[in-house]
């Protein structure tokens, strides 16, 4: 497992979650919006579990609708309790994105000492 997938296993199920907040989608459409931001690592094998259980934490509620292009879909829809989820997730995430950008922001020419 390469190092960005491991990375992005901690942060997969909040990513799904502001995915999911932004409309009700289906999981293959998830991967193509992660995409869109750049997370070209994402899989349909990464996703599911995480969807699962959030489904089971019911942070995300689910719905069969059929599909222009063949079987019916699932479609995911952020509950109550998943747009509190999210908001704990940003707060943690923009403290500790700050904790790292702070750690990284040292001159590594001159010694780097903190």
């Amino acid at each position: 497992m390469s190092t960005s997938t491991q990375m992005l296993k901690g942060i997969l199920e909040g990513c799904l979650l502001a995915v999911i907040a932004r409309g009700e989608t289906y999981g293959y459409e998830m991967i193509e919006k992660l995409e869109q931001f750049g997370f070209h690592m994402v899989s349909e094998g990464s996703i599911y579990p995480v969807l699962i259980r959030l489904q089971k934490e019911g942070l995300v509620s689910t719905v069969m609708k059929a599909s222009p292009n063949g079987p019916k879909r699932k479609y995911y829809s952020i509950t109550p309790a998943g747009l509190e989820d999210l908001t704990d997730f940003q707060a943690r995430w923009k403290e500790l994105s700050r904790a790292v950008e702070a750690l990284f922001d040292i001159d590594l020419t001159q010694g780097g000492d903190c």
